[in-house]
């Protein structure tokens, strides 16, 4: 499959998407300086979030609505108040995505609302991705796949019946090429949580590529995952956590984005194939392996002992799982110290 004039799959280099999420923190200025950052990390792609805070929440600031949890890097706020300041403005979508395009990047968003759908449609969308909190509303999935565009829809807390519904919802809907994100919808994630093995059994339960949305420090866990299949790895990305902001304090500044790009990248170039033997590029170290050789001056007929023979670097010798058929044998000949024993010097 491809978003837009990129290929994905386990036979391409990983794709690395940028997530802005609210890091712009209310500039445009600021988030089209995120997205040439994210360029010149390497990032193949910017995401962008597309909601109003009145198509999250209600405007209520007590009970279910009121983010108490001191664990949550939100606490304190009511949910309206968090998702009015992380917001991006639909104005700035069409300048944020000019701008993507210019640098060469894929920019594609998360829509929250079958509104979001038809809006980001009028930008004529390269993909839609699907939020972990959102993987149980089927009917904005289902609207999301009836685009016709790629479908990426994070896993978090889905069970497998979940998943399995929503997967059928996007299918029946006439989705084809689809992508699963292993994700652990808690901010940050702690590697322990994170639970790689889950790809490959989840692209052989639902048939589909798969990838992880990570939330976890560093870049650690979304390089290993591409060793388990992983071919998409979204991050949080900011210009710098210091600057503040909703999802600064998990996400990846510059520097760090592009280690995530160039490690992932060595990673799938390092699965390679199964192979036994010498690839290309060994076969001049094979001559430096040990062999047998003779560690002094030997006259013909004189017999080989642990005296006379080493073995030793480099490799033109006899191989040393030779050297108890050759100990006790006699010399055929006249042999100087730094002779590699070969078949034709044993009498």
């Amino acid at each position: 499959m491809r978003i837009a004039a990129r290929q994905i799959g386990q036979d391409h280099a990983p794709y690395v998407i940028a997530e802005m999420s609210g890091n712009h923190n209310q500039s445009l200025e600021r988030a089209l300086a995120i997205v040439d950052a994210a360029a010149d990390a390497g990032a193949n792609a910017i995401k962008l979030q597309t909601f109003t805070p009145d198509s999250m929440t209600l405007n209520l600031t007590s009970g279910e609505f009121y983010i108490g949890d001191p664990a949550s890097p939100w606490t304190g706020s009511s949910l309206y108040d968090l998702y009015r300041q992380a917001q991006t403005p639909w104005e700035w979508h069409a300048p944020i995505m000019q701008r993507a395009r210019q640098r060469g990047m894929a920019c594609f968003s998360s829509p929250f609302d079958e509104a979001a759908i038809d809006f980001l449609e009028e930008l004529d969308v390269p993909a839609y991705k699907i939020a972990s909190f959102e993987n149980v509303h089927l009917p904005l999935i289902h609207k999301a796949a009836s685009t016709g565009k790629p479908l990426i829809i994070s896993t978090g807390m889905a069970s497998v019946a979940e998943l399995a519904e929503a997967v059928d919802a996007a299918r029946s809907a006439g989705c084809t090429e689809l992508i699963l994100l292993k994700c652990t919808s808690t901010y940050p994630a702690t590697p322990h949580n994170t639970n790689l093995r889950t790809l490959p059994h989840m692209r052989e339960l639902f048939g589909c590529e798969v990838g992880l949305s990570d939330h976890t420090m560093g870049c650690g866990a979304a390089v290993a995952s591409v060793a388990l299949g992983a071919t998409v790895i979204e991050k949080h990305f900011t210009l710098a956590r210091a600057d503040g902001g909703v999802d600064s304090s998990f996400s990846l500044e510059p520097a760090e984005f592009k280690t995530l790009v160039v490690e992932s990248l060595r990673a799938w170039e390092a699965l390679g194939q199964v192979s036994y033997g010498p690839v290309p590029d060994e076969i001049k170290s094979v001559a430096y392996r040990r062999s047998i050789y003779l560690s002094r001056d030997v006259k013909a007929g004189e017999v080989f002992t642990t005296d006379n023979l080493r073995v030793i670097r480099p490799g033109r010798g006899l191989a040393p799982k030779f050297l108890d058929v050759v100990l006790g044998k006699k010399a055929k000949c006249d042999a100087v110290l730094g002779t590699p024993l070969s078949w034709d010097l044993l009498g």
